[in-house]
């Protein structure tokens, strides 16, 4: 069964750690900017969203790309990026449909989640479980129950309004 990075966003708390682990893990650096993995801050808002790469079974940046340089690696079914063949176009990021693939500001090349083959750090150092690694049929069972959650709330709320 393929597992897959689910966010809850209602749970981050925009520490960044998950960057910070990320970058450490795969530069050898404490860089963000470097990181697989960003916190999307709406400050307005209060909201921060962990956007990492879904791994998406059509992905977009490998159509798109012109060298096929972005490969789906066979084990754990990672969108991974072939440096042989990749000329740094970006048009991977920009067809990325979530933003989650970035581009590294000191070695020039695009990165995104290869899911640290199979023990993704941040979900490991996430203490509030704004990011797990799941099963994907868990993951989407999960979605499900929090989408039902709100929506009952969301009625609660309506009822005790008095409005039907």
């Amino acid at each position: 069964m393929r597992k897959m990075l689910v966010t809850d966003y209602e749970k981050c708390t925009g520490c960044r750690l998950c960057e910070l682990v990320c970058s450490v893990k795969h530069e050898g650096v404490s860089n963000p900017a470097r990181s697989r993995i960003n916190v999307t801050k709406w400050e307005t808002k209060g909201i921060m969203v962990p956007m990492v790469c879904s791994q998406c079974e059509d992905a977009p940046c490998m159509a798109v790309c012109p060298t096929n340089a972005r490969i789906r690696e066979s084990e754990l079914g990672t969108v991974t990026v072939n440096y042989d063949r990749c000329i740094g176009c970006k048009t991977c990021v920009v067809a990325c449909p979530f933003g989650a693939i970035n581009f590294d500001p000191i070695d020039h090349k695009v990165i995104s989640c290869d899911l640290c083959e199979g023990d993704p750090q941040c979900a490991r150092f996430c203490e509030t479980g704004a990011i797990r690694y799941a099963e994907a049929s868990d993951a989407n069972k999960m979605r499900q129950r929090e989408a039902a959650e709100k929506l009952y709330e969301s009625l609660q709320k309506l009822d005790g309004a008095g409005v039907s």
